[in-house]
């Protein structure tokens, strides 16, 4: 499974019928969680059911496409699925019991709804919304696949205009000539990585770079803000909208190039490699560690995790996640555990009077541990199985892992 993503062009008037589109969706979504509240023992496909319901009840829920009120009632049931989940694994802390959904993104449609031109450089919906047609702008070619092979179809709203994804099925595997090399890598805040072979990646800082002018843009966002508006539950003027959006596209510019260097450095990784030995960091837990959590957040561990899962799977190589307890206080050399606070960053060890650098000496280990586990069911960062090869559905934030660069 591919996602192709295309920024649309349209009118205003079908602009605001996308924002109303969205806006449906969730209500839709909220809808299926709150009779799903009420009628516990209900299974998914009672939640499609009801959307027929709320289509006869509520006339702008109607005109919204049917296809996709199942794919918003999906996206309730994917969320209370991963909470029973949760619950059966018997997860520690929170279980993660589905939320409203507040502020939505994006609609999807599965396989009606829409249709795409003859030359496939605009796109057709159908519904009562009044979307109509949208012109598509990117460098991918949809010519090259069969209309069958389209399986969903989503309209996401960002801060700097309005994108299309298609969830195309086919099989991404590329055969790839072996390396055979194999590799360990430490990922931390002073270099983003640190593999076994000795080799560092500066980590990039992206936020930290832009943080000026984050704050500089947010002040100029706050002092257009009235409020005396926003008690008397009034909308804000348009200079504060302005300001808003040019706030908002600063935070996107930084997350895009946050999401192509992790991109970029994780296909280099896999295509040097037969095997990648990796920490299995929760970054969700680590990011609670106040002194720390701009720095780890900024650092987008997660995300590329990501992509080395994707890129591993898409060219045959194996990707290995082991525990990371201990890796950076074990010595490699003798075994033994050396005790020592994250200032320290050379490892010396007392026993064997190893000297090597902290992070090395732990991407020696965590290569090790993956070694010792070559063979055994792998563990991916979405789960059990990693989001591309689960099915074609869309998060409903409008992101996708798998958006390749042309």
């Amino acid at each position: 499974m591919i996602v192709y993503e295309f920024k649309v062009k349209g009118k205003e008037r079908q602009y605001r019928a996308i924002d109303e589109a969205i806006r449906t969706s969730q209500f839709v979504q909220n809808k299926c969680l709150r009779y799903w509240m009420d009628n516990i023992s209900i299974g998914r496909y009672d939640l499609n059911k009801y959307c027929a319901v709320l289509a006869e009840e509520f006339s702008f829920a109607d005109e919204l496409n049917s296809m996709a009120r199942q794919s918003a009632a999906e996206r309730a049931w994917s969320a209370i699925a991963r909470f029973y989940n949760n619950c059966k694994k018997k997860v520690k802390g929170k279980k993660g019991f589905p939320k409203f959904k507040k502020h939505c993104r994006s609609v999807e449609y599965k396989t009606s709804g829409y249709k795409l031109s003859t030359n496939r450089k605009a796109i057709i919906f159908s519904d009562k919304k009044g979307i109509g047609t949208l012109k598509l702008k990117g460098t991918y070619d949809l010519n090259y696949y069969d209309i069958k092979q389209i399986k969903r179809v989503g309209l996401v709203r960002r801060a700097d205009g309005y994108y299309a994804q298609f969830a195309i099925d086919v099989d991404v595997r590329v055969e790839s000539k072996p390396t055979f090399e194999v590799v360990g890598i430490d990922l931390g805040l002073k270099y983003f990585i640190a593999d076994s072979k000795g080799n560092v990646e500066p980590a990039p800082k992206f936020y930290r770079k832009s943080e000026k002018a984050f704050n500089r843009a947010n002040r100029k966002k706050s002092k257009k803000f009235s409020t005396i508006k926003k008690k008397a539950k009034a909308r804000q003027s348009h200079n504060y909208h302005k300001a808003r959006n040019k706030y908002a596209r600063k935070h996107l510019r930084v997350s895009r190039q946050r999401k192509e260097y992790c991109k970029r450095l994780a296909y280099s990784v896999i295509q040097s490699n037969d095997l990648v030995a990796y920490e299995d960091l929760n970054v969700k837990a680590l990011v609670r560690n106040r002194h720390l959590a701009k720095s780890i957040s900024d650092a987008g561990w997660y995300t590329f995790r990501l992509w080395l899962e994707y890129f591993g799977h898409k060219y045959g190589k194996v990707t290995i996640a082991v525990p990371p307890y201990n890796t950076s206080q074990n010595c490699f050399n003798c075994g033994e555990k050396v005790k020592k606070s994250l200032s320290t960053r050379t490892h010396v060890c007392p026993h064997c009077d190893y000297v090597a650098d902290r992070d090395l000496n732990a991407s020696i280990n965590i290569l090790r541990l993956g070694l010792s586990t070559v063979g055994h069911t792998g563990i991916y960062a979405t789960g059990d199985l990693p989001s591309w090869a689960v099915g074609a559905s869309l998060p409903s934030n409008g992101e996708s892992v798998n958006v390749e660069s042309p």
